[in-house]
């Protein structure tokens, strides 16, 4: 099978030819449309002057002949100028009683085939077919007169084929010139593109901080550089705290790790100090340490890959609440304060717990002697409220808090050991079924937790199950 070389096939053809062959195309198909329109009504107009040119010859002698008495026709009416090239006035018994030239011996058309006046009629047989005919019907004391006067098409047809031949000349210039046109302009348009290409390719993982240049000209393409500086700041942006997670990662493991190698060394120089005070005091609470971590950066990861995936359900928001308060009665830290509704919601039993836990554990660790544990709801959402009176955050840290491995001062905490992960999994766990966490001041001037819930449920979610954990 033979098929076309490369460079004849559009699809490879590159932005600026096809911009150019395509405006080529179009205004060649609207000079071709508006070039027949124009000889169309060139014709059309000269071809009317022509008749009238005729007609006015035909009243003018019609007008002598009534004011003879049919007796004389003026020579200058007979005589052949401008577009006028044949006069005929015929008798009533069908004589040519006067005439332009004396070749003109027959009707120069078929009398039969008009009533008292008409223009633009065929030339008999034996005379030239490019004559229109006028005709006119005169009455006289004399009788009636038949007027015919001829004029030539033959100026028309040499004017319509001057405008054609220009027109042909003219046309393959214009497409010619419109399609260089869009050649340059495309262009120049796509040097900004080029610019923005070439810049994009010299951006590495450790350049992100360069951005491509933005053109004056507020046009798709600026909003296009703009959009693309944004995609590079957010990327930037994910690199950094990709970097940032790394580090304080590492940092959270390093510590437990050591404790657990130099414990572990220590045991093998020499065996007789493993004992059980050894793993309960330091081997154990280190492990567990390392667990809870590595968890709590799986269920971050896990967020950021693909969202937490729900396992939804009936939930009483109300038995967790009593669940979470209880337990922080037997440690006997704080005193807690309670006033819990029934409160029904369609969510995760396991993830909801844990929101609970790290706040109501965020606020034991915080607070100096009380903490508050409040459940309130109407027809849509459900409010959970966890006030205690520690020393408060402040306005600026609020929204802060949230972030991965983010530590207040010092004073803020009465026990040192978190991760600083444990607001980042609420904010995951919160959102994921719909639902917001903020923090404002509490009553006792600390720091008050409101967690807002749905009770639908999650969006998106039309069979909910019940969870077996």
């Amino acid at each position: 099978m033979n098929r076309s070389p490369v460079w004849l096939r559009p699809s490879r053809w590159g932005v600026r030819i096809r911009s150019a062959v395509t405006a080529a195309l179009v205004v060649g198909v609207v000079l071709l449309i508006a070039a027949g329109a124009m000889l169309g009504l060139l014709r059309r107009s000269l071809t009317h002057q022509l008749d009238v040119s005729a007609d006015t010859r035909t009243t003018q002698i019609a007008e002598e002949l009534q004011h003879s008495d049919g007796h004389r026709v003026p020579e200058g009416l007979l005589a052949i100028e401008g577009q006028v090239v044949a006069v005929q006035v015929i008798a009533a018994d069908g004589r040519i009683a006067w005439r332009s030239a004396d070749k003109l011996r027959t009707p120069l058309t078929d009398s039969d085939a008009f009533g008292t006046q008409a223009v633009g009629l065929p030339a008999a047989e034996g005379y030239d077919e490019d004559l229109r005919i006028a005709a006119r019907i005169v009455n006289t004391s004399t009788g009636n007169y038949t007027i015919l006067v001829a004029a030539d098409t033959e100026s028309v047809e040499h004017a319509m084929t001057e405008v054609a031949v220009l027109l042909a000349m003219g046309g393959p210039l214009v497409v010619i010139a419109a399609a260089a046109a869009t050649y340059l302009l495309v262009g120049r348009s796509l040097r900004s593109v080029e610019a923005i290409r070439s810049q994009v390719a010299r951006i590495g993982a450790t350049a992100l901080s360069q951005r491509v240049p933005v053109p004056v000209a507020r046009d798709e393409i600026s909003r296009l550089a703009e959009t693309m500086n944004e995609m590079l700041a957010r990327v930037e942006a994910g690199h950094k705290a990709q970097q940032r997670f790394v580090g304080d990662a590492s940092h959270e493991l390093r510590s437990p790790l050591a404790t657990v190698t130099a414990a572990l060394e220590l045991a093998r120089d020499r065996p007789e100090v493993l004992d059980r005070d050894l793993i309960e005091g330091a081997l154990l609470p280190e492990t567990e340490r390392m667990r809870q971590l590595v968890e709590n950066l799986l269920t971050l990861a896990a967020a950021d890959e693909h969202g937490l995936e729900l396992r939804t359900g009936d939930v009483d928001l109300d038995d967790l609440a009593a669940a979470e308060a209880s337990t922080l009665r037997l440690r006997g830290d704080v005193w807690v304060h309670t006033a819990i509704v029934p409160v029904r919601v369609i969510g995760d039993r396991p993830r909801l717990a844990r929101v609970l836990r790290n706040i109501a554990d965020n606020a034991a660790a915080h607070a100096r002697a009380r903490v508050a544990i409040t459940l309130e709801s109407d027809e849509n959402r459900a409010r959970i409220l966890v006030d205690d009176d520690g020393p408060g955050i402040a306005p600026a840290d609020r929204e802060r808090v949230f972030g991965r491995f983010v530590r207040l001062d010092d004073d803020r905490a009465r026990s040192t050991g978190g991760s600083g992960l444990g607001l980042a999994i609420v904010t995951e766990i919160v959102a994921a079924h719909n639902g917001s966490v903020t923090i404002g001041e509490s009553p006792w001037g600390g720091a008050r937790f409101v967690l807002e819930l749905p009770v639908a449920g999650p969006v998106g979610v039309e069979h909910p199950v019940a969870d077996s954990a």
